[in-house]
Protein backbone atom coordinates (compact mmCIF):
# COMPACT_ATOMS: atom_id res chain seq x y z
CA UNK A 1 0.00 0.00 0.00
CA UNK A 2 1.13 3.47 -0.85
CA UNK A 3 1.08 6.00 1.99
CA UNK A 4 -1.33 9.00 1.73
CA UNK A 5 0.15 12.35 0.97
CA UNK A 6 -0.77 15.17 3.34
CA UNK A 7 -1.84 18.24 1.29
CA UNK A 8 -0.95 20.53 4.20
CA UNK A 9 2.68 19.44 3.97
CA UNK A 10 2.75 20.41 0.30
CA UNK A 11 1.46 23.88 1.09
CA UNK A 12 4.00 24.33 3.82
CA UNK A 13 6.77 23.33 1.43
CA UNK A 14 5.63 25.86 -1.18
CA UNK A 15 5.33 28.61 1.42
CA UNK A 16 8.81 27.92 2.72
CA UNK A 17 10.23 28.09 -0.80
CA UNK A 18 8.51 31.41 -1.44
CA UNK A 19 9.84 32.93 1.76
CA UNK A 20 13.32 31.75 0.91
CA UNK A 21 13.20 33.37 -2.51
CA UNK A 22 11.87 36.61 -0.97
CA UNK A 23 14.70 36.75 1.56
CA UNK A 24 17.25 36.12 -1.13
CA UNK A 25 15.79 38.90 -3.25
CA UNK A 26 15.74 41.35 -0.35
CA UNK A 27 19.27 40.45 0.68
CA UNK A 28 20.55 40.92 -2.85
CA UNK A 29 18.77 44.23 -3.49
CA UNK A 30 21.63 46.52 -2.48
CA UNK A 31 24.03 44.65 -4.66
CA UNK A 32 21.78 44.99 -7.69
CA UNK A 33 20.70 48.64 -7.11
CA UNK A 34 24.10 50.19 -6.38
CA UNK A 35 26.29 50.43 -9.52
CA UNK A 36 29.57 48.59 -9.40
CA UNK A 37 31.66 51.76 -9.87
CA UNK A 38 29.90 53.67 -7.12
CA UNK A 39 29.81 53.75 -3.36
CA UNK A 40 26.34 53.82 -1.86
CA UNK A 41 25.44 55.09 1.58
CA UNK A 42 21.73 55.23 2.15
CA UNK A 43 20.42 57.67 -0.50
CA UNK A 44 23.89 59.00 -1.41
CA UNK A 45 25.71 57.63 -4.49
CA UNK A 46 29.33 58.57 -4.98
CA UNK A 47 30.71 57.67 -8.42
CA UNK A 48 33.56 60.17 -8.36
CA UNK A 49 37.05 59.59 -9.84
CA UNK A 50 36.17 56.42 -11.69
CA UNK A 51 37.11 57.57 -15.20
CA UNK A 52 33.54 56.92 -16.30
CA UNK A 53 32.80 57.83 -19.94
CA UNK A 54 29.04 57.54 -19.35
CA UNK A 55 26.62 57.78 -16.47
CA UNK A 56 25.84 54.38 -14.90
CA UNK A 57 22.42 53.15 -15.97
CA UNK A 58 21.21 51.30 -12.89
CA UNK A 59 20.64 54.25 -10.56
CA UNK A 60 18.23 53.69 -7.68
CA UNK A 61 15.17 55.90 -7.79
CA UNK A 62 15.54 56.93 -4.14
CA UNK A 63 18.89 58.64 -4.78
CA UNK A 64 19.04 62.13 -3.20
CA UNK A 65 22.70 63.00 -3.93
CA UNK A 66 24.60 61.79 -7.01
CA UNK A 67 28.31 62.56 -7.32
CA UNK A 68 29.70 62.06 -10.84
CA UNK A 69 32.59 64.52 -10.57
CA UNK A 70 36.15 63.89 -11.82
CA UNK A 71 35.22 61.54 -14.65
CA UNK A 72 35.39 61.56 -18.45
CA UNK A 73 31.84 62.56 -19.25
CA UNK A 74 31.64 64.65 -22.44
CA UNK A 75 27.93 64.80 -23.27
CA UNK A 76 24.81 64.84 -21.14
CA UNK A 77 21.97 63.64 -23.33
CA UNK A 78 18.26 63.52 -22.59
CA UNK A 79 18.39 59.77 -21.92
CA UNK A 80 21.39 59.84 -19.58
CA UNK A 81 19.28 58.03 -16.97
CA UNK A 82 16.37 55.73 -17.83
CA UNK A 83 15.02 56.10 -14.29
CA UNK A 84 13.18 59.24 -13.24
CA UNK A 85 15.01 60.51 -10.16
CA UNK A 86 12.28 62.51 -8.47
CA UNK A 87 14.09 62.44 -5.10
CA UNK A 88 17.39 63.73 -6.44
CA UNK A 89 18.28 67.12 -4.91
CA UNK A 90 22.02 67.43 -5.59
CA UNK A 91 23.86 66.54 -8.80
CA UNK A 92 27.63 66.96 -9.02
CA UNK A 93 29.15 66.91 -12.52
CA UNK A 94 32.24 69.06 -11.98
CA UNK A 95 35.69 68.27 -13.41
CA UNK A 96 34.52 66.38 -16.46
CA UNK A 97 34.82 67.15 -20.17
CA UNK A 98 31.24 68.22 -20.78
CA UNK A 99 30.86 70.27 -23.92
CA UNK A 100 27.21 69.54 -24.68
CA UNK A 101 24.08 69.45 -22.54
CA UNK A 102 20.70 68.66 -24.04
CA UNK A 103 17.82 71.05 -23.29
CA UNK A 104 15.91 67.96 -22.06
CA UNK A 105 18.72 66.57 -19.96
CA UNK A 106 17.19 67.77 -16.71
CA UNK A 107 13.67 66.49 -17.29
CA UNK A 108 14.28 63.32 -15.18
CA UNK A 109 15.36 65.46 -12.15
CA UNK A 110 12.58 68.06 -11.71
CA UNK A 111 13.22 68.56 -7.97
CA UNK A 112 16.93 69.28 -8.22
CA UNK A 113 18.10 72.08 -5.90
CA UNK A 114 21.89 71.98 -6.32
CA UNK A 115 23.69 71.54 -9.65
CA UNK A 116 27.46 71.68 -10.08
CA UNK A 117 28.69 71.98 -13.68
CA UNK A 118 31.95 73.74 -12.87
CA UNK A 119 35.33 72.97 -14.47
CA UNK A 120 34.04 71.61 -17.75
CA UNK A 121 34.28 72.69 -21.38
CA UNK A 122 30.92 74.39 -21.91
CA UNK A 123 31.05 77.25 -24.40
CA UNK A 124 27.48 78.45 -24.70
CA UNK A 125 24.34 78.47 -22.60
CA UNK A 126 21.44 78.00 -24.97
CA UNK A 127 17.89 79.20 -24.46
CA UNK A 128 15.69 77.29 -22.02
CA UNK A 129 18.66 75.12 -21.04
CA UNK A 130 17.71 75.10 -17.37
CA UNK A 131 13.98 75.74 -17.68
CA UNK A 132 13.12 72.28 -16.33
CA UNK A 133 14.89 73.09 -13.05
CA UNK A 134 12.18 75.21 -11.49
CA UNK A 135 13.20 74.22 -7.94
CA UNK A 136 16.94 74.83 -8.42
CA UNK A 137 18.52 77.15 -5.83
CA UNK A 138 22.28 76.94 -6.54
CA UNK A 139 23.94 76.63 -9.97
CA UNK A 140 27.71 76.43 -10.39
CA UNK A 141 29.11 77.14 -13.88
CA UNK A 142 32.50 78.64 -13.06
CA UNK A 143 35.74 77.61 -14.78
CA UNK A 144 34.26 76.78 -18.17
CA UNK A 145 34.73 78.40 -21.57
CA UNK A 146 31.36 80.13 -21.67
CA UNK A 147 31.39 83.12 -24.01
CA UNK A 148 27.72 83.45 -24.93
CA UNK A 149 24.76 83.43 -22.54
CA UNK A 150 21.34 83.40 -24.15
CA UNK A 151 18.87 85.85 -22.59
CA UNK A 152 16.41 82.98 -22.07
CA UNK A 153 18.88 80.45 -20.69
CA UNK A 154 17.64 80.93 -17.13
CA UNK A 155 13.93 81.29 -17.76
CA UNK A 156 11.47 79.71 -15.31
CA UNK A 157 14.05 79.54 -12.51
CA UNK A 158 12.19 81.60 -9.94
CA UNK A 159 13.82 79.81 -6.99
CA UNK A 160 17.44 80.34 -8.05
CA UNK A 161 19.40 82.15 -5.34
CA UNK A 162 23.07 81.71 -6.25
CA UNK A 163 24.61 81.68 -9.73
CA UNK A 164 28.37 81.27 -10.23
CA UNK A 165 29.67 82.30 -13.68
CA UNK A 166 33.23 83.30 -12.81
CA UNK A 167 36.35 82.30 -14.77
CA UNK A 168 34.68 82.24 -18.18
CA UNK A 169 34.85 84.32 -21.36
CA UNK A 170 31.71 86.40 -20.84
CA UNK A 171 31.92 89.90 -22.36
CA UNK A 172 28.27 91.03 -22.06
CA UNK A 173 26.82 91.79 -18.67
CA UNK A 174 23.56 89.81 -18.29
CA UNK A 175 21.47 92.69 -16.94
CA UNK A 176 18.27 90.69 -17.40
CA UNK A 177 19.32 88.47 -14.50
CA UNK A 178 19.47 91.21 -11.86
CA UNK A 179 17.21 93.96 -13.11
CA UNK A 180 14.33 94.69 -10.76
CA UNK A 181 11.37 92.45 -11.53
CA UNK A 182 13.57 90.21 -13.67
CA UNK A 183 13.51 86.46 -14.19
CA UNK A 184 15.35 85.63 -10.99
CA UNK A 185 13.54 87.48 -8.19
CA UNK A 186 15.35 85.58 -5.40
CA UNK A 187 18.88 85.86 -6.79
CA UNK A 188 21.16 87.10 -4.00
CA UNK A 189 24.54 86.11 -5.48
CA UNK A 190 25.81 86.53 -9.03
CA UNK A 191 29.51 85.90 -9.49
CA UNK A 192 30.83 87.37 -12.76
CA UNK A 193 34.42 87.79 -11.65
CA UNK A 194 37.38 86.85 -13.84
CA UNK A 195 35.60 87.30 -17.15
CA UNK A 196 36.07 89.71 -20.05
CA UNK A 197 33.64 92.45 -19.07
CA UNK A 198 34.74 95.88 -20.28
CA UNK A 199 31.60 97.97 -20.01
CA UNK A 200 28.89 97.86 -17.38
CA UNK A 201 25.37 99.34 -17.40
CA UNK A 202 26.36 101.67 -14.56
CA UNK A 203 23.07 103.63 -14.20
CA UNK A 204 21.11 100.37 -14.01
CA UNK A 205 23.50 98.85 -11.50
CA UNK A 206 23.24 101.91 -9.29
CA UNK A 207 19.47 101.46 -9.08
CA UNK A 208 19.67 97.85 -7.89
CA UNK A 209 18.67 97.13 -4.28
CA UNK A 210 21.50 96.71 -1.80
CA UNK A 211 20.79 93.02 -1.22
CA UNK A 212 21.48 92.38 -4.93
CA UNK A 213 24.59 94.59 -5.11
CA UNK A 214 25.93 92.95 -1.96
CA UNK A 215 26.29 89.67 -3.89
CA UNK A 216 27.26 91.04 -7.31
CA UNK A 217 30.94 90.18 -7.78
CA UNK A 218 32.74 91.97 -10.63
CA UNK A 219 36.41 91.85 -9.66
CA UNK A 220 39.17 90.70 -12.03
CA UNK A 221 37.51 92.12 -15.14
CA UNK A 222 39.17 94.51 -17.62
CA UNK A 223 36.64 97.29 -16.97
CA UNK A 224 37.01 100.66 -18.65
CA UNK A 225 38.27 103.36 -16.27
CA UNK A 226 36.06 106.42 -15.81
CA UNK A 227 34.70 108.53 -12.96
CA UNK A 228 31.26 106.96 -13.15
CA UNK A 229 32.79 103.55 -12.41
CA UNK A 230 34.73 105.08 -9.52
CA UNK A 231 31.56 106.63 -8.11
CA UNK A 232 29.71 103.30 -8.36
CA UNK A 233 32.26 101.28 -6.41
CA UNK A 234 32.88 104.12 -3.94
CA UNK A 235 29.19 104.03 -3.11
CA UNK A 236 29.31 100.26 -2.63
CA UNK A 237 32.38 100.64 -0.45
CA UNK A 238 30.67 103.25 1.74
CA UNK A 239 27.78 100.82 2.22
CA UNK A 240 30.28 98.07 3.17
CA UNK A 241 28.94 95.70 0.52
CA UNK A 242 30.66 92.32 0.53
CA UNK A 243 31.21 92.32 -3.25
CA UNK A 244 33.58 95.30 -2.86
CA UNK A 245 34.95 95.01 0.65
CA UNK A 246 36.01 91.37 0.29
CA UNK A 247 37.78 91.88 -3.07
CA UNK A 248 38.85 95.51 -2.92
CA UNK A 249 42.37 94.81 -4.16
CA UNK A 250 41.10 92.78 -7.12
CA UNK A 251 38.81 95.51 -8.45
CA UNK A 252 40.72 97.10 -11.31
CA UNK A 253 40.11 98.78 -14.64
CA UNK A 254 42.08 99.49 -17.80
CA UNK A 255 43.13 102.77 -19.36
CA UNK A 256 45.64 103.04 -22.18
CA UNK A 257 46.36 99.31 -21.84
CA UNK A 258 47.37 99.75 -18.21
CA UNK A 259 45.70 98.32 -15.14
CA UNK A 260 44.59 100.60 -12.30
CA UNK A 261 42.80 99.91 -9.08
CA UNK A 262 39.33 101.47 -9.28
CA UNK A 263 39.95 103.32 -6.01
CA UNK A 264 43.20 104.84 -7.26
CA UNK A 265 42.21 106.86 -10.33
CA UNK A 266 43.99 110.11 -9.47
CA UNK A 267 44.78 110.75 -13.14
CA UNK A 268 41.05 111.21 -13.82
CA UNK A 269 40.53 113.82 -11.06
CA UNK A 270 37.24 112.21 -10.03
CA UNK A 271 35.25 113.90 -7.28
CA UNK A 272 34.67 112.09 -4.02
CA UNK A 273 31.42 110.25 -3.61
CA UNK A 274 28.78 111.91 -1.43
CA UNK A 275 25.49 110.36 -0.42
CA UNK A 276 22.71 112.35 -2.05
CA UNK A 277 19.65 113.47 -0.12
CA UNK A 278 16.10 112.74 -1.22
CA UNK A 279 14.38 115.82 -2.65
CA UNK A 280 10.67 116.62 -2.68
CA UNK A 281 8.27 119.54 -3.16
CA UNK A 282 5.21 120.55 -1.26
CA UNK A 283 2.34 118.14 -1.75
CA UNK A 284 4.44 115.42 -3.40
CA UNK A 285 3.83 111.72 -2.75
CA UNK A 286 7.12 110.07 -1.81
CA UNK A 287 8.28 106.56 -0.85
CA UNK A 288 11.72 106.01 0.71
CA UNK A 289 12.97 102.43 0.94
CA UNK A 290 15.10 101.07 3.75
CA UNK A 291 17.74 99.67 1.41
CA UNK A 292 19.21 96.86 3.51
CA UNK A 293 21.85 94.30 2.52
CA UNK A 294 19.62 91.40 3.43
CA UNK A 295 16.05 90.53 2.55
CA UNK A 296 13.31 89.88 5.07
CA UNK A 297 14.62 92.15 7.81
CA UNK A 298 12.35 93.80 10.38
CA UNK A 299 12.48 97.58 9.87
CA UNK A 300 11.68 100.47 12.23
CA UNK A 301 11.73 104.14 11.14
CA UNK A 302 12.49 107.11 13.43
CA UNK A 303 11.72 110.73 12.48
CA UNK A 304 14.15 113.69 12.78
CA UNK A 305 12.45 114.52 16.09
CA UNK A 306 13.33 111.01 17.36
CA UNK A 307 9.77 109.70 17.17
CA UNK A 308 8.90 106.27 15.86
CA UNK A 309 6.82 106.15 12.68
CA UNK A 310 3.85 103.85 13.16
CA UNK A 311 2.75 101.22 10.68
CA UNK A 312 0.02 102.38 8.31
CA UNK A 313 -1.79 104.47 10.94
CA UNK A 314 0.85 107.05 11.74
CA UNK A 315 0.11 110.59 12.81
CA UNK A 316 0.13 113.15 10.04
CA UNK A 317 0.95 112.01 6.54
CA UNK A 318 3.94 109.70 7.21
CA UNK A 319 3.42 105.94 7.44
CA UNK A 320 5.44 102.71 7.17
CA UNK A 321 4.24 100.27 4.52
CA UNK A 322 4.24 96.48 4.84
CA UNK A 323 7.60 96.11 3.06
CA UNK A 324 9.25 98.51 5.52
CA UNK A 325 9.29 101.57 3.24
CA UNK A 326 8.64 105.09 4.53
CA UNK A 327 5.65 106.61 2.73
CA UNK A 328 4.67 110.30 2.57
CA UNK A 329 1.14 110.95 1.39
CA UNK A 330 1.65 114.71 1.02
CA UNK A 331 5.08 116.13 1.78
CA UNK A 332 5.15 119.15 4.10
CA UNK A 333 7.96 121.59 4.92
CA UNK A 334 8.21 120.22 8.45
CA UNK A 335 8.82 116.71 7.05
CA UNK A 336 12.37 117.63 6.07
CA UNK A 337 15.30 116.24 8.02
CA UNK A 338 17.25 113.02 8.65
CA UNK A 339 15.25 109.80 9.06
CA UNK A 340 16.81 106.67 10.55
CA UNK A 341 15.93 103.08 9.65
CA UNK A 342 16.80 100.34 12.13
CA UNK A 343 16.81 96.91 10.41
CA UNK A 344 17.03 93.65 12.36
CA UNK A 345 17.77 90.29 10.73
CA UNK A 346 18.83 86.76 11.63
CA UNK A 347 22.47 87.23 10.60
CA UNK A 348 23.09 90.89 11.52
CA UNK A 349 21.48 94.24 12.28
CA UNK A 350 21.82 97.37 10.15
CA UNK A 351 21.22 101.10 10.65
CA UNK A 352 20.60 103.45 7.73
CA UNK A 353 20.16 107.24 7.69
CA UNK A 354 18.31 109.07 4.93
CA UNK A 355 18.11 112.84 4.51
CA UNK A 356 15.00 114.47 3.05
CA UNK A 357 15.01 118.00 1.62
CA UNK A 358 11.66 119.69 1.07
CA UNK A 359 11.36 122.73 -1.23
CA UNK A 360 8.84 125.32 -0.12
CA UNK A 361 6.84 125.37 -3.35
CA UNK A 362 4.84 122.95 -5.43
CA UNK A 363 6.40 121.43 -8.50
CA UNK A 364 3.12 120.32 -10.07
CA UNK A 365 -0.15 122.10 -9.30
CA UNK A 366 -3.23 123.75 -10.85
CA UNK A 367 -2.83 125.89 -13.93
CA UNK A 368 -3.59 129.07 -11.96
CA UNK A 369 -0.94 128.36 -9.33
CA UNK A 370 2.55 129.78 -9.85
CA UNK A 371 5.47 129.29 -7.56
CA UNK A 372 7.35 132.20 -6.07
CA UNK A 373 10.40 132.02 -8.30
CA UNK A 374 8.34 131.89 -11.49
CA UNK A 375 6.19 134.83 -10.37
CA UNK A 376 9.26 136.95 -9.62
CA UNK A 377 10.78 136.19 -13.01
CA UNK A 378 7.59 137.07 -14.89
CA UNK A 379 7.29 140.33 -12.92
CA UNK A 380 10.83 141.37 -13.83
CA UNK A 381 10.30 140.62 -17.52
CA UNK A 382 7.04 142.60 -17.61
CA UNK A 383 8.70 145.58 -15.91
CA UNK A 384 11.48 145.65 -18.49
CA UNK A 385 8.98 145.42 -21.35
CA UNK A 386 6.90 148.30 -19.99
CA UNK A 387 9.98 150.49 -19.61
CA UNK A 388 11.03 149.76 -23.20
CA UNK A 389 7.53 150.56 -24.46
CA UNK A 390 7.52 153.85 -22.57
CA UNK A 391 10.93 154.87 -23.92
CA UNK A 392 10.58 153.89 -27.55
CA UNK A 393 6.92 153.54 -28.46
CA UNK A 394 5.28 156.68 -26.90
CA UNK A 395 4.19 159.48 -29.38
CA UNK A 396 6.81 162.18 -30.02
CA UNK A 397 6.04 165.44 -28.22
CA UNK A 398 6.77 169.04 -29.32
CA UNK A 399 10.14 169.18 -27.64
CA UNK A 400 11.45 166.23 -29.66
CA UNK A 401 10.65 167.81 -33.02
CA UNK A 402 13.37 169.48 -34.97
CA UNK A 403 13.47 173.29 -34.68
CA UNK A 404 14.08 175.19 -37.87
CA UNK A 405 16.34 178.16 -37.57
CA UNK A 406 14.88 181.41 -38.92
CA UNK A 407 16.67 182.72 -41.93
CA UNK A 408 16.97 186.28 -40.68
CA UNK A 409 19.16 188.65 -42.57
CA UNK A 410 20.29 190.12 -39.32
CA UNK A 411 21.16 186.67 -37.93
CA UNK A 412 19.83 187.57 -34.49
CA UNK A 413 18.12 184.86 -32.44
CA UNK A 414 17.60 183.75 -28.93
CA UNK A 415 19.18 180.60 -27.55
CA UNK A 416 17.80 178.80 -24.51
CA UNK A 417 15.85 180.85 -21.97
CA UNK A 418 15.36 184.63 -21.69
CA UNK A 419 15.31 187.02 -18.84
CA UNK A 420 11.83 188.28 -18.15
CA UNK A 421 10.69 190.97 -15.79
CA UNK A 422 7.04 190.08 -16.14
CA UNK A 423 5.42 190.13 -12.70
CA UNK A 424 3.38 187.22 -11.36
CA UNK A 425 0.33 189.54 -11.14
CA UNK A 426 -1.13 192.26 -13.18
CA UNK A 427 1.25 195.24 -13.11
CA UNK A 428 -1.71 197.58 -13.30
CA UNK A 429 -3.12 196.28 -10.05
CA UNK A 430 -0.82 198.46 -8.07
CA UNK A 431 1.99 197.82 -5.72
CA UNK A 432 5.68 198.12 -6.14
CA UNK A 433 6.85 197.77 -9.64
CA UNK A 434 9.77 195.58 -8.81
CA UNK A 435 8.12 193.28 -6.24
CA UNK A 436 6.60 190.57 -8.40
CA UNK A 437 9.15 190.28 -11.12
CA UNK A 438 10.26 186.88 -12.34
CA UNK A 439 13.96 186.47 -12.59
CA UNK A 440 15.06 184.43 -15.57
CA UNK A 441 18.34 183.91 -17.37
CA UNK A 442 18.87 184.55 -21.09
CA UNK A 443 21.77 183.50 -23.30
CA UNK A 444 22.14 185.72 -26.37
CA UNK A 445 24.00 184.76 -29.48
CA UNK A 446 26.44 187.34 -30.78
CA UNK A 447 25.43 189.23 -33.87
CA UNK A 448 27.07 188.70 -37.13
CA UNK A 449 29.61 191.01 -38.60
CA UNK A 450 28.25 194.40 -39.32
CA UNK A 451 25.03 193.83 -37.34
CA UNK A 452 23.80 195.50 -34.21
CA UNK A 453 22.65 194.10 -30.91
CA UNK A 454 19.30 192.45 -30.33
CA UNK A 455 17.35 191.05 -27.44
CA UNK A 456 17.28 194.22 -25.33
CA UNK A 457 15.05 193.85 -22.32
CA UNK A 458 12.28 196.22 -21.46
CA UNK A 459 11.51 196.51 -17.77
CA UNK A 460 8.02 195.44 -16.80
CA UNK A 461 7.44 193.41 -19.91
CA UNK A 462 8.40 189.98 -21.15
CA UNK A 463 10.59 189.82 -24.13
CA UNK A 464 8.61 188.09 -26.88
CA UNK A 465 10.03 184.85 -28.21
CA UNK A 466 10.58 184.98 -31.96
CA UNK A 467 8.51 182.52 -34.00
CA UNK A 468 10.29 179.40 -35.13
CA UNK A 469 9.73 180.10 -38.78
CA UNK A 470 8.74 183.76 -38.84
CA UNK A 471 10.85 186.71 -39.94
CA UNK A 472 9.21 189.52 -37.92
CA UNK A 473 10.64 193.06 -37.75
CA UNK A 474 13.29 193.72 -35.23
CA UNK A 475 11.98 195.44 -32.08
CA UNK A 476 13.40 198.80 -31.21
CA UNK A 477 14.93 199.12 -27.81
CA UNK A 478 13.12 201.04 -25.08
CA UNK A 479 14.86 203.91 -23.39
CA UNK A 480 14.35 202.30 -20.03
CA UNK A 481 15.56 198.85 -21.03
CA UNK A 482 18.65 197.24 -19.85
CA UNK A 483 21.12 196.38 -22.55
CA UNK A 484 22.16 192.77 -22.96
CA UNK A 485 25.63 191.49 -23.44
CA UNK A 486 27.14 189.54 -26.23
CA UNK A 487 27.85 185.79 -26.34
CA UNK A 488 26.48 183.56 -23.59
CA UNK A 489 26.71 185.95 -20.69
CA UNK A 490 23.61 185.59 -18.44
CA UNK A 491 21.71 188.67 -17.49
CA UNK A 492 19.87 188.78 -14.16
CA UNK A 493 17.36 191.51 -13.28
Amino acid sequence: MQPQRDPRGLWLLLLSLFLLLFEVARAGRPVVSCPAACLCASNILSCSKQQLPNVPHSLPSYTALLDLSHNNLSRLRAEWTPTRLVHLQSLLLSHNHLNFISSEAFSPVPNLRYLDLSSNQLRTLDEFLFSELQALEVLLLYNNHIAAVDRCAFDDMAQLQKLYLSQNQISRFPLELVKEGAKLPKLTLLDLSSNKLKNLPLPDLQKLPAWVKNGLYLHNNPLHCDCELYQLFSHWQSRQLSSVVDFQEDLYCMSSKKLYNVFNLAFLNCSEYKERAWEAHLGDTLTIKCDTKQQGMTKVWVTPSNERVLDEVANGTVTVSKDGSLHFQQVRVEDGGVYTCYAMGEAFNETLSVELKVYNFTLHGHHDTLNTAYTTLVGCILSVVLVLIYLYLTPCRCWCRGVEKPSSHQGDSLSSSMLSTTPNHDPMAGGDKDDGFDRRVAFLEPAGPGQGQNGKLKPGNTLPVPEATGKGPRRMSDPESVSSVFSDTPIVV
